[in-house]
């Protein structure tokens, strides 16, 4: 009995990998079919030109200050810059898209110019993205860029998780507003 269990071992392993190699393909494939609908619509569009005005010009000692505030509030009871974009109408919208996925989004936060947070299905760790490659490789790499994160165990939640950030262009200017990462369950794309 031990025995066979030692053989069928590699055999379970492989068939894991070959999933996990599978994933981000059926991943990418509900982004392009579930997400961006919704993803590039006027309220998206309109909501992050909104804070790109209140947020250009920005020092960078003044989006430090901002991701220092936020990062500090993490955890607490008292949050009130956090509660300025979780409160926001399109946070709303954003954790109603994570329920309505069936468990395939564990969560969804948008981006503004300069990678600042705009609105959040949750709260995430920091405020400030744009030393991130979630970023820099979706808004950084220009109109319809597409950033496929590597599959990663997440501790918190005991599953396999992607990340797959879009650049959010305005279909008005054609210029690249800001971006959006969405947190995919990879368990559930095998």
């Amino acid at each position: 009995m031990f025995r066979k269990i030692l053989l069928s071992a590699p055999l379970v392993l492989a068939a894991s990998i070959a999933q996990a190699v599978d994933a981000p393909p059926a991943m990418r494939a509900f982004v392009d079919s579930d997400v961006m609908g919704w993803a590039m619509s006027p309220e998206v569009i309109a909501a992050v030109n909104k804070q790109n005005a209140e947020t250009a010009g920005a020092s960078n000692e003044q989006i430090l200050e901002w991701d220092n505030t936020w990062r500090g509030q993490v955890g607490k009871s008292d949050q009130p810059f956090i509660s300025e974009v979780m409160s926001h109408e399109l946070s709303a919208f954003l954790k109603q898209k994570v329920n309505e996925s069936g468990g395939r989004i564990t969560e969804i936060f948008i981006m503004d110019a300069l990678g600042l947070n705009v609105a959040a299905s949750d709260i995430t760790s920091d405020y400030w993205q744009g030393d991130e490659d979630k970023y820099s490789k979706s808004y950084g790499a220009g109109s319809g860029a597409v950033f496929v994160d590597a599959i990663e165990f997440d501790d918190s939640s005991q599953t396999y998780q992607g990340q797959i950030s879009v650049a959010l262009t305005d279909p008005a200017t054609g210029e690249v507003i800001g971006a959006m990462t969405i947190g995919l369950n990879a368990e559930a794309f095998f």
